[in-house]
């Protein structure tokens, strides 16, 4: 029997933890198998900060998405996030001892390795390294230089750093859940995955992804990222602006944002009132719509400032990096009502909501189509194109109880004999039919990354 492929995604958030578990179809959509949601204990702005209470609510998001597809999980692709994450642009180079041979996997290998030898700031350490424009002997705007000749090999390098400390805890409660870290991928790109279109990518897009503790800002231009950012605010600040501005509990707060709240007050005329009910026998309480709009709309559109201001640091202004394709909305504060609108107001630029449903299969349900899913989407489909084997169905298990769980190992020893057989394998013409130079790249450095977590961890037992 064909082994499936099926591959899982896990979603560590502020206000909610995604386990989701996929395939592809044969129409080459993603077929969603189960998805397990557990609200999100001891996670605060993208950052662990309880490793017992994350622990649970990985196990709890985990078991339910195993009850519901009848698959068990063994490994899975979790995404990170979290204010500590920066993004820096670096151009290095190499110069090649042989000009006339082709240049191959090899060269652009050793030019990432000198990249990861970047100082960092003390506690740093650099989870992403992505190519953007190449260089040949001057020649510039090289896309693919795999297969071209050349002495002097230089690139552009979009470096994404982290706190090393924080990433290490994201793998040490993966780890304690009972399941293997098979990949990682930034939370951004992995929404960017599910929701923008290569067009929107090649004419200039900004993905705005607003979460509970964190919103994140992912800028793509022909077709390459440019820059990254996260913003330490998200749906939770406008929560705890509602708790204080009506003297309520957090529970009333959150539902009377999401089914009444604005992100503009004009739409609201003052006679129109909510009533929420007292504590413990109190009198119930009457909360203006029109006062609960300029609430919501005082935090959103701080945030949104926040996140315009590093939209004009990349430098759209400029006429060769203007974003055509304007902004996308993406996560669980995009659904707020009026948010496009204000968003186009402040930015003068177009805006759209991103549903990750362009790459789901027709029969997935109106829930997983929401943009609050967009990230798991996102990291189902980054672990699909890694082909892992990221959980097997259950009754094979017991057929098979001998299977070791722990199994990522080689899944990575596969794709690095896939890396050096790119790196040997003479440059043809076909080359460029095959994996992009980004995306060897992005392969071989997560695998290294993922392989030292793995490291530091059994180290640290």
């Amino acid at each position: 029997m064909e082994k499936e492929n099926i591959a899982v995604g896990l979603d560590i958030g502020t206000t909610k933890i995604v386990a989701m578990i996929g395939k592809k179809n044969e129409y080459g959509k993603l077929e969603i198998l189960g998805v397990g949601k557990s609200k999100s204990l001891g996670v605060a702005r993208g950052v662990v900060n309880n490793i017992t209470q994350t622990i649970q609510s990985i196990q709890h998001a985990v078991q339910e998405a195993e009850n519901n597809s009848g698959y068990k999980i063994k490994d899975c692709v979790v995404g990170i996030a979290g204010q500590h994450i920066r993004s820096i642009q670096h151009t290095d180079y190499i110069s090649r001892s042989n000009p006339d041979e082709v240049i191959g996997g090899n060269d652009i290998q050793q030019l990432i390795d000198q990249v990861n030898k970047l100082a960092m700031l003390p506690g740093e350490e650099i989870i992403h390294v992505l190519p953007q424009e190449f260089k040949i002997d001057g020649q510039a705007e090289i896309k693919e230089p795999i297969g071209m000749y050349g002495g002097r090999l230089e690139s552009s390098f979009h470096v994404v750093v982290g706190q090393a400390s924080s990433i290490r805890n994201v793998g040490r409660c993966i780890h304690d859940s009972g399941i293997e870290l098979s990949g990682l991928t930034l939370e951004p790109l992995a929404s960017s995955d599910a929701v923008l279109s290569q067009e929107e990518k090649e004419a200039g897009v900004a993905l705005i992804d607003i979460g509970g503790g964190t919103t994140d800002l992912a800028i793509f231009k022909d077709g390459i990222i440019r820059h990254t950012a996260v913003i330490p605010f998200g749906g939770n600040v406008i929560t705890d602006d509602i708790k204080e501005g009506c003297s309520i509990i957090e529970k009333q707060a959150e539902l009377l944002k999401v089914k009444f709240g604005s992100a503009w007050p004009g739409e609201n005329r003052e006679n129109e009132i909510v009533s929420i009910p007292g504590l413990r026998g109190r009198e119930p309480k009457e909360i203006s719509l029109k006062n609960l709009s300029k609430i919501i709309h005082a935090r959103v559109v701080e945030i949104i400032e926040q996140v315009f201001v590093e939209i004009k640091a990349y430098g759209h202004e400029d006429p060769r990096k203007k974003l055509i394709a304007g902004i996308v909305l993406t996560g669980g504060g995009s659904q707020l009502q009026h948010i496009k609108q204000l968003v186009e107001y402040i930015t003068g630029m177009d805006t759209r909501i991103g549903y990750p449903n362009e790459h789901l299969a027709g029969n997935s349900s109106e829930e997983i189509s929401s943009p609050l899913y967009a990230t798991a989407v996102g990291l189902v489909m980054n672990s699909i194109e890694n082909q892992t084997q990221s959980a097997v169905r259950i009754n094979q298990q017991t057929e098979a109880p001998s299977m070791p769980v722990y199994k990522a190992p080689e899944v990575e020893t596969e794709i690095q004999v896939e890396d050096e057989a790119v790196a040997e394998k003479p440059a043809t013409v076909e080359e460029p039919k095959g994996k992009s130079t980004g995306t060897q790249i992005r392969e071989s450095f997560f695998d290294k990354y993922v392989t030292k977590i793995k490291d530091f961890l059994d180290n640290a037992e």
